[in-house]
């Protein structure tokens, strides 16, 4: 009778325990074409028009992970390129998550050759900006480099948005790009 209650109790904990949250096309798996939006994403600021990579726009990188990659852009007007999804199952406040992406940047993109960083935003909502879990430094080098982090949501949260956005600060007008790769799916931290 024992070991059936220890059983059951231990059942009982894991099914309390956030499980891992899985992204659709994590990749940005897709028929290289320039201006598409990635399968399993959706355009989350007026005038997104991401690029599967490689082979449009002048850039070749290969790949980290699978055949492509997705590139997004800053533009000199000040608008940037964001896209979003929703979650597989909603980030729960105060838990602690980690993740990863792949990043890298190319000197090579028709004119948009600056680098920029990617922000990473959780929203209540399709596309709203709730909580910024992740900030990248300005991403100038052309080799993939995986990026970890962790973070702690502040509330509930049921999707979440990918932004090149510009460097440093403040809005400079500025031609940039961010390449984006390979991201994982979202556990709950080993430390915890």
């Amino acid at each position: 009778m024992k070991q059936l209650l220890l059983i059951f109790f231990s059942l009982f904990l894991l099914m309390e325990l956030p499980a891992q949250i899985s992204l659709d096309n994590p990749s940005f798996e897709g028929e290289a074409e320039d201006a598409t939006m990635p399968r399993g994403w959706l355009q989350c600021k007026v005038g997104t028009t991401p690029d599967i990579l490689p082979g449009s726009w002048g850039v070749y990188n290969e790949p980290s992970d699978g055949d492509t990659y997705m590139g997004l852009i800053t533009r000199a007007d000040k608008t940037w390129e964001s896209v979003g999804q929703r979650l597989s199952r909603p980030l729960e406040k105060n838990v602690c998550y980690e993740m990863s992406v792949d990043l890298a940047h190319s000197k090579t993109y028709t004119g948009y050759n600056k680098p920029v960083k990617l922000k990473i935003w959780a929203g209540k909502s399709r596309c709203s900006r709730g909580q910024l879990l992740w900030e990248s430094n300005d991403i100038d080098h052309v080799d993939w480099r995986t990026y970890e982090f962790e973070f702690y949501p502040k509330g509930i949260y049921n999707y979440i948005i990918f932004e090149a956005y510009f460097p440093g600060d403040r809005v400079v007008p500025y031609k940039g790009n961010i390449l984006i790769d390979n991201v994982s799916q979202i556990d709950v931290c080993k430390r915890a």
